[in-house]
């Protein structure tokens, strides 16, 4: 019923990590497979996605990519984000009552400094971006990235969280956000 998309370069770590927290998704059956888009990466990201059992693309269409995607849905994702506990139920509930797309709640304990909230757009996949195959092969165009598809109106909320990607590349390297 889901495909999962991440792009990455060089996103080892955070590829693991967003990788591990599917698992639950993978074992109830929801998630179908999981595409990882390479743009040049030259550390260990195409081992961690072959471990997993991802499709592994270092040359794609964003037409032909979604179109070969096996769910119904799609899940954009950034390397590191971890939806949390709950996410597979608000996903299967979401997709069958509702055929708009949808992004996670920002986790409440993963937020950004107020003023570094302040003034600023939160980025097209933050939240992740949940939208179906069908809405998606409308608007997917040659050259898109997955940030270019997710800029879509009319987006609803998930009853889940997400920790977004940027607070786990922080909460790495030792620093608050």
């Amino acid at each position: 019923m889901l495909t999962i998309i991440m792009e990455c370069r060089d996103n080892e770590a955070e590829l693991a990590q967003t990788l591990s927290a599917l698992v639950s998704g993978a074992v109830e059956g929801v998630v179908r497979d999981v595409i990882v888009l390479d743009q040049g990466s030259r550390d260990g990201s195409s081992r961690v996605a072959d471990a997993a059992g991802c499709r592994f693309l270092t040359e794609w269409d964003m037409k032909d990519l979604v179109r070969s995607a096996r769910g119904d849905w799609l899940l954009l994702l950034e390397p590191g984000a971890r939806p949390l506990s709950g996410w597979v139920d608000a996903v299967v509930d979401h997709v069958a009552i509702n055929g708009n797309p949808a992004r996670f709640l920002g986790s409440r304990n993963h937020r950004r400094p107020f003023f570094q909230r302040l003034g600023r757009r939160m980025a097209p996949l933050e939240h992740g971006y949940l939208v179906s195959k069908r809405q998606a092969s409308a608007a997917a165009r040659s050259g898109m990235t997955l940030a270019d598809l997710a800029k879509g109106a009319g987006v609803r909320t998930l009853v889940a969280e997400i920790v977004p990607a940027w607070a786990v590349k922080a909460l790495r390297a030792g620093m608050t956000p």
